[in-house]
């Protein structure tokens, strides 16, 4: 309910029955350090890719930054005049399921976080044969147009599909990126997540992990269930 609706902890409803708004926040902090929303997360996308529900002939990789009151993981944001920001790094597959989550100050480059993204994909069912958390292609736009990107994704078997600075226009690459940019979009709109109200860091990767689940929950729905 905070998350979707960005309400404040101490002005939760006592008729959802849920106690306090501080031992809501403490349920939330306990569960992120003991790892709940990221094994629900990979709970929901083993589902889905024991039903090959998961597209990994092609992956986009993209990110998006939002406004921070401070704390851990925030950074002066190059596209707000410096104010402090965190940024969004999200890498889905072919029909926008997010797979893999990683936020950091805004003003760290996209470009940086290539490898830590690609990498943090959990090993996911399938329907048939071993796990999978390697996608046939990547797609990503020009901020990651460097070569040691490119290395990163040759040397993990990942055909790399990125934008040239100075050759290549946005257009044609939107073709198959575009469903990251609509998944960020998503992520969005939970109203929580819009600005981070957290100072703590882990407290907004936890709604940022719960948010994921929540999106892959859409998918199970809509096909599934």
């Amino acid at each position: 309910f905070v998350l979707r609706s960005g309400t404040p902890w101490e002005l939760l409803p006592k008729e959802m029955g849920c106690g306090s708004g501080m031992t809501c926040w403490r349920r939330l902090r306990d569960w992120q350090m003991v790892g709940v929303w990221d094994r629900l997360q990979r709970t929901l996308l083993d589902r889905l890719g024991r039903q090959n529900g998961i597209d990994f002939s092609r992956a986009s990789l993209d990110s998006a930054s939002i406004a921070a009151k401070g704390g851990p993981a925030t950074g002066p944001n190059p596209t707000d005049r410096g104010k402090p920001g965190t940024k969004r790094h999200v890498l889905t597959d072919a029909k926008g399921i997010p797979l893999a989550l990683k936020l950091t100050g805004a003003n760290v480059h996209d470009s940086r976080m290539l490898e830590a993204v690609v990498d943090a994909v959990p090993p996911i069912r399938q329907c048939w044969g071993r796990p999978r958390k390697r996608p046939s292609k990547l797609h990503a736009d020009k901020a990651y147009d460097h070569r040691r990107c490119r290395r990163a994704l040759t040397r993990r078997r990942i055909q790399h599909r990125i934008a040239r600075r100075g050759i290549e226009s946005s257009q044609r690459l939107g073709r198959h990126r575009w469903v990251v940019e609509r998944t960020l979009a998503w992520f969005a709109q939970f109203r929580r997540l819009a600005i981070r109200y957290e100072r703590r860091a882990d407290i907004h990767l936890a709604f940022s992990t719960l948010a994921a689940a929540l999106i892959v929950w859409r998918f199970i729905e809509r096909w599934f269930c």
